[in-house]
């Protein structure tokens, strides 16, 4: 399992098991997120166990939940409440790191970050943000 580095604070991976999470404790990871909604797959581990992982070890647990059907202001607010409660780092996770990467930036826009950096940070970290540049764009109100 690959940890992806989005910043210095933010990382995003797929899928996490109870010893994934403990693998990032021992990295420093103050903050687990979950954007996985409980029950996507027959093999994902549940959400409660993750928490209770983390909590054991002392971590913060978050889980704002993104299915395939897309994103809603509501996700973007409690992800960007979390980032700017959590010093980090942070690690986010869903089924392939994807939706995670998407919810980060789509709150960093909306904080007023560069676009562009945040779509040179994702590409370097193996995620391309080009399907929710609009949103970025509209997020961001027109600075990218």
């Amino acid at each position: 399992m690959s940890f992806n580095k989005l910043t210095e604070t933010m990382w995003v991976a797929p899928q996490l098991s109870v010893g994934d999470v403990a693998r990032a404790a021992d990295m420093g990871v103050t903050c687990i997120i979950n954007n996985r909604p409980d029950g996507e797959s027959d093999d994902q581990p549940a959400g409660a166990d993750l928490a209770a992982m983390a909590q054991q070890l002392g971590m913060h647990y978050a889980a704002i939940p993104v299915s395939h059907a897309g994103f809603s202001a509501p996700q973007v607010e409690a992800m960007r409440a979390v980032l700017d409660k959590e010093p980090g780092p942070i690690l986010a996770f869903c089924r392939s790191g994807t939706r995670s990467t998407f919810l980060w930036a789509l709150a960093e826009a909306g904080a007023g970050k560069d676009v562009a950096t945040l779509h040179h940070q994702a590409s370097a970290a193996g995620y391309d943000l080009s399907p929710i540049a609009a949103m970025l764009d509209m997020l961001a109100g027109g600075r990218a």
